[in-house]
């Protein structure tokens, strides 16, 4: 075999590799097909054979590039009409375009003034809480004595507002206030806030070291859940709060707190025992302490979502 067959060869390999690449998974050839070859002859020598007339290829697989007439082709003119591998410009994998991407974006972020031109939404940014100008002060004057939602007229006695130390790493937010909220004005103080006194001190923390509110601050009528209208009106507040105290964890006691921070419906059931995140604040959503003195078997899943979060506090400090 000389040079030149070899070189044949060597193309050969290397456009099937490429007809392969394109997904051609069986490539006709202009040779007999099998069975239907010339009769064996008997044994001549090589200057009495005669040459096998051949099939021609199927229409679809003619290539455009070489000359039409077969008698007019010169040797190697098909190989030499398809693009050479070396040349041709190979489709990148997903991966490595998103990396690319990535790349882009990142070096857009540190030079922000070559790409004023840009479309915002391009660079994604972690959430975070936004920066207050409120105080707690401020909030409570805003309040006022309100009268945003017909729970001011349906037999409340007074306002119950956040309390606790307002620089704490840890929140815990409830529903409304009860009875005995609504008669000493202070979140959490009846049987179910005894309960989460005690759930507090479980995982080596006091009471006044956390801060204590709900999504509503007016008791509805027979402790009822409070309706979308009366929590929408509400829930403003408690969110500048949660702004100007930044926690690292909040704990959201109940269905209603849950879906009103985190703006979904699913199940507390479902929500609970994992971290969710409100602009960068873990929330832990478990069961509402009055829940557990209707079910203590549910107790021990609120103790199991405590000590989650008494091993993320340990570790963040």
């Amino acid at each position: 075999m000389n040079s030149e067959q070899t070189n044949l060869i060597s193309d050969v390999r290397e456009h099937v590799r490429y007809m392969h690449e394109l997904g051609l998974e069986a490539l006709a050839a202009d040779l007999p097909v099998a069975g239907e070859a010339v009769a064996r002859q008997p044994e001549r020598s090589s200057s009495s054979i005669q040459p096998v007339e051949r099939t021609a290829p199927p229409p679809d697989l003619k290539a455009q590039r070489f000359s039409p007439d077969p008698e007019k082709r010169k040797p190697g003119e098909r190989i030499a009409a398809l693009p050479s591998l070396a040349k041709r410009q190979r489709p990148q994998p997903e991966k490595q375009e998103k990396d690319d991407e990535n790349t882009v974006l990142m070096m857009a972020a540190s030079n922000p003034a070559e790409t004023e031109k840009e479309e915002p939404a391009l660079i994604e940014v972690s959430p975070v809480l936004p920066e207050s100008t409120d105080t707690m002060e401020i909030i409570r004057a805003d309040i006022g004595d309100c009268t945003r939602c017909p729970l001011h007229a349906q037999g409340r006695k007074q306002i119950v507002h956040t309390t606790g130390n307002f620089n704490a790493d840890l929140m815990f937010i409830g529903e409304a206030p009860g009875a005995d909220e609504d008669e000493q004005g202070l979140p959490f103080v009846g049987r179910a806030g005894q309960l989460l006194t005690k759930i507090i001190e479980s995982i080596g923390l006091k009471r006044e070291e956390v801060c204590i509110g709900n999504i509503n601050r007016c008791r509805p009528p027979g402790n009822r859940k409070p309706e979308p209208e009366e929590t929408a009106a509400c829930r403003p507040f408690i969110l500048r709060e949660v702004a100007v105290i930044k926690p690292k964890v909040i704990v959201v006691l109940g269905a209603t707190a849950a879906h009103n921070l985190l703006q979904i419906k699913t199940p507390i059931s479902h929500l609970r025992g994992n971290f969710h995140d409100y602009f960068g604040v873990k929330v832990m959503p478990t069961f509402h302490p009055a829940y557990l003195l209707r079910d203590p078997h549910k107790k021990r899943e609120v103790w199991e979502d405590m000590k989650k979060v008494r091993d993320y506090l340990n570790d963040a400090k």
